[in-house]
């Protein structure tokens, strides 16, 4: 109840004299609650979250891009970035009808995550008014986007590849064409604040959860997260190049996917470490005595 009642007005205050310690304030509260989750999938749960590719530093700077495979997949992201010491300064684009929910709502409109209609004609704007605020380096950030704006279904693929047959683009089987504009703006503005772009690619045992499956453990039993690490130097600076270098990525992706699907796992397993349980008590301990009267 303390991050409930307190958070929002000090938030408010705080601002009024310094964004920077508003900011750092209000991630480090939400890091306490958020750091709740990865404590549920993985200790409670007993959901093994495996973690594949390269080995990231901590606390960079980053935009990260992934495949959007189920409703929960940002979820999951908290269990990387609580491990890098960024699990309150991650950051989502996504659809505005998510900012209404009860609860996780307020604290997305607190964190400042970017609501979007995909619409390009009407999110324009307000990406690049939000985008232009998150470039002050001493403000650490985790940038997630999805470029494929909706969650995967057979449906929604073969709508994906029937386009891209139409109009000689690749045409993909796991994953559907991702939207480029959304994507390049968040670059363009932020790349000289920027140390890197995650390249996330995530897969589940069996099925792909539902946000109930999370919550009781019914699923998904191993989360595999593929990551790549790309300097944010190494991505061509103008729109058609970015655009066509999203493209490639995803193709690359679709091709981890295939390999994943035939071989139950992705390459270079095992890069990060399992949580600890001692961090996750801690977090816990301050964050009930917070709440207490």
């Amino acid at each position: 109840m303390f991050l409930v009642y307190f958070v929002p007005p000090a938030a408010v205050v705080l601002r009024l004299f310094s964004v920077h310690y508003s900011r750092k304030s209000v991630c480090f509260l939400f890091g306490l609650w958020l750091g709740l989750w990865p404590l549920l999938f993985e200790k409670i749960n007993k959901t093994t979250v495996i973690f594949c590719g390269e080995r990231v530093p901590a606390k960079e700077r980053i935009l990260l891009i992934a495949n959007h495979r189920t409703e929960v997949d940002w979820m999951y992201l908290w269990d990387l970035a609580l491990r890098k010491g960024c699990l309150g300064y991650i950051k989502y684009v996504l659809k505005s009808s998510l900012m209404k929910l009860p609860i996780f709502g307020w604290g997305f409109h607190i964190l400042e995550f970017i609501p979007v209609e995909r619409k390009w004609e009407c999110d324009q704007s307000v990406m690049r008014r939000m985008l232009s605020t998150y470039s002050d380096r001493q403000d650490p950030l985790w940038l997630s986007v999805f470029p494929e704006g909706t969650d995967y279904t057979e449906q929604k693929c073969r709508k994906s590849q029937k386009y891209a047959a139409e109009n000689g683009l690749p045409v993909l089987k796991n994953v559907l064409l991702p939207k480029t504009r959304g994507f390049y703006a968040c670059l363009e503005i932020l790349r000289d604040s920027l140390d890197a772009v995650y390249d996330v690619t995530i897969a589940y045992k069996n099925q792909c959860p539902t946000f109930l499956d999370n919550l009781f453990g019914v699923d998904p039993s191993e989360v595999h997260m593929h990551i790549r690490r790309i300097p944010v130097k190494e991505i061509p600076a103008s729109e058609h190049e970015a655009a066509d270098w999203l493209m490639n990525t995803f193709q690359l992706k679709d091709q981890l996917l295939s390999n994943f699907i035939a071989n139950g796992q992705f390459p270079h397993q095992a890069t990060e470490d399992e949580l600890s349980t001692m961090k996750c008590l801690v977090n816990c301990g301050v964050r009930t005595a917070m709440d207490q009267p």
